[in-house]
């Protein structure tokens, strides 16, 4: 494989406590997110917190921009534009909190039929999205992000053991809401596609500790004797090099989506290049130090036993 970096003999557990500190208050970060969620002070989507789609086909390309500020001029300063540029059709998502007495849909219908009256159109679909379906959405995520971080414990605790599944799933789970702490502190929107880059970034996070906890597991039977830091700062070591191209590689990919791939994913994109981040960064100094931890209790147990 191609090496970046050659060998590097890094006393990675040695920073551990530095590390839990960072971590600590990123997690409660995090808390404080899904505390503001359930609370009503986040910034949700329409498809956790209610609202209006409509969809229009024109009959000739229409410019995202100026329909974006239409959009803008008639009220609706928060709401999502998607724009499909093969059957020349535009997505309008408008927020719950922004509707008025008058129907939101018609209100957009009348605006660009006053705004660009040289474009015919006709209305595509339009959706409702009431309050309860809302909330029925956010515990369906919910369910599915806890769903997921069983499913790791179990497959590592089949694949390694129960200490290594606990470690991943908590260094996951540490991934999981640090990003989302960033994104509500950076007042993003918190909607279906951000949950869909957090079950990415989880599987993601997952495969990147998995890499690292085979080489140190494949150290811990050479090498039964020798103290368990040594032997995992050695598997850390020996696959920093994989782990920066790889990172490296992905990151490109994201940064081009980030920048070139238009406003609808930058949220995405911006979600999966935290987690990028945050994941390698947790696979280090934070799923590795957790094993240690577990080593260590399972060792006292043991002697008491």
């Amino acid at each position: 494989m191609f090496q970046i970096i050659g060998k590097t003999n890094i006393d990675f557990v040695g920073y551990r406590r530095v590390a839990f500190f960072l971590s600590t208050l990123l997690v409660l970060l995090g808390l404080w997110a899904v505390l503001q969620i359930f609370q009503g002070g986040a910034n949700l989507g329409i498809d956790f917190e209610g609202g209006t789609a409509v969809q229009l086909k024109f009959d000739r390309p229409v410019r995202i921009h100026d329909a974006r500020q239409l959009v803008i001029d008639s009220g609706f300063q928060d709401a999502e534009l998607q724009e499909f540029t093969a059957d020349h059709k535009l997505l309008i998502r408008v927020k719950q909190k922004n509707t008025i007495e008058e129907k939101v849909a018609q209100r957009l219908v009348q605006a660009f039929r006053t705004g660009f009256p040289e474009l015919g159109f006709v209305v595509d679909s339009t959706t409702e999205i009431g309050p309860t379906i809302g909330d029925k959405l956010q515990k369906d995520a919910l369910v599915a992000i806890l769903i997921a971080m069983i499913g790791i414990v179990i497959y590592i605790a089949v694949r390694f053991e129960l200490g290594f599944g606990l470690a991943a799933a908590l260094a996951t789970s540490h991934d999981v809401l640090t990003v989302l702490g960033i994104f509500h502190l950076l007042g993003k929107e918190i909607n279906l596609l951000f949950v869909t880059a957090i079950l990415t970034l989880a599987g993601y996070s997952l495969t990147d500790t998995v890499v690292v906890f085979d080489r140190i597991r494949e150290n811990l039977k050479k090498r039964r004797r020798e103290p368990i830091e040594i032997i995992i700062n050695r598997g850390i070591n020996q696959v920093l090099s994989r782990t920066i191209v790889t990172s490296m590689t992905t990151f490109m990919a994201l940064l081009a989506l980030f920048f070139l791939g238009g406003e609808v994913i930058h949220d995405f994109s911006l979600a999966l290049l935290l987690g990028i981040l945050v994941g390698n960064y947790s696979s280090i100094f934070v799923a590795s130090p957790l094993l240690l931890f577990w080593n260590r209790y399972s060792l006292r147990i043991l002697k008491k036993t």
